[in-house]
């Protein structure tokens, strides 16, 4: 299997995917959100080496005609493509159902009728507030968010296909991943670039949630790893670190390895609805082990630090760092 449509390549999970399966001899085609910039988002910024590698297509997912011409004389498509801020889902949940649910509808109904093997990207959002740790793939699901709602829509459309029609598909639910070009949106941009730009006072929302990061590198090569393996098809498949850790650590932690000084101020508009606040998340990658033999590399306490290390040398970049508002509180 060496001819893969990525959806979502443009941005941060999906450009590190698309770099590596590049690198790994893939021939890769990177479905890219069409725009009037000619953007071709984090792909814009990759060597020129991988990107004369690329067929690039710009389109937008929620049109399945495009979406069928893009995956046609593809293998497989690894599904990313999806908006993902929980904040803005609050205030436009109609464009996460166009994008989350239609969208992934447009990739199955394609892969279907091109016979194509599907990866879709869910979240560890879709669990809720862990009712046990860790959180295995049979945990409960339970949507705080309607960005959480339309992930748990999209990934049961896809097992939908698997049972209906046969569709050779897998559902990888990542955990909090992390690492270089990630959106300020996310936590751990959100305080690195605060730092970077000589913040003392460091503005975020609720600091008692557990959350488990993943390093970007190692939930990339944990597509390849469900992609390829064929007992991995009709599973859900969860990818994580296996190490949970407080907000408030965390920004300790960040802290401590950019040799900064700070304090945190909690903002009321950086808090959830109390009733949508995922208050602990911590992964068992059992399954992803047993299946395909995945293993974090960046796994444990000294696996994050040295993940948040790679993140925060990317970030303190003045070209990288130039690309982010860190007085704004993006939603």
């Amino acid at each position: 299997m060496k001819r893969i449509l990525v959806t979502g390549a443009d941005g941060f999970i999906g450009s590190h995917l698309t770099e590596y399966l590049v690198r790994q001899g893939y021939d890769v085609r990177a479905f890219v959100w069409y725009n009037s910039f000619n953007s071709w988002g984090w792909l814009d910024t990759v060597s020129t080496e991988i990107r004369n590698e690329l067929d690039i297509f710009m389109g937008d997912i929620r049109d399945p005609n495009g979406v069928r011409t893009a995956l046609n004389g593809y293998e497989a498509v690894l599904h990313l493509a999806a908006l993902i801020a929980i904040p803005y889902s609050y205030h436009s949940p109609d464009s996460y159902i166009d994008t989350n649910i239609k969208g992934t509808l447009n990739v199955l109904q394609a892969a279907r009728d091109l016979g194509a093997k599907v990866v879709q990207t869910s979240t560890s959002e879709v669990y809720g507030t862990a009712r046990f740790v860790p959180i295995t793939e049979d945990h409960p699901l339970q949507g705080q968010s309607p960005y959480a709602a339309t992930k748990i829509g999209a990934d049961e459309l896809a097992l939908s296909f698997y049972r209906s029609f046969d569709l050779p598909v897998t559902v990888l639910r990542p955990f909090n991943t992390y690492g270089p070009r990630q959106s300020a949106r996310a936590v751990i941009p959100t305080v690195i670039t605060q730092i970077a730009t000589g913040m003392k006072d460091i503005h975020l929302g609720s600091l008692h949630p557990t959350r488990d990061f993943s390093f970007v590198g190692d939930t990339v090569r944990a597509f390849e790893a469900v992609l390829l393996a064929d007992n991995a098809v009709g599973q859900v498949i969860n990818s994580g670190s296996g190490f949970e850790i407080s907000i408030g650590d965390l920004v300790a932690l960040i802290a401590e390895v950019m040799h900064a000084q700070v304090s945190i101020v909690a903002e009321a508009e950086r808090m959830r609805p109390d009733k949508s606040e995922v208050e602990r998340l911590w992964a068992d990658t059992t399954r992803l082990h047993e299946l395909t033999g995945w293993t974090a590399k960046f796994g444990g306490l000294d696996g994050f630090r040295r993940g948040l290390r790679e993140t925060v040398d990317w970030f303190v970049d003045k070209n990288n760092l130039s690309r982010y508002k860190a007085g704004i509180y993006a939603i």
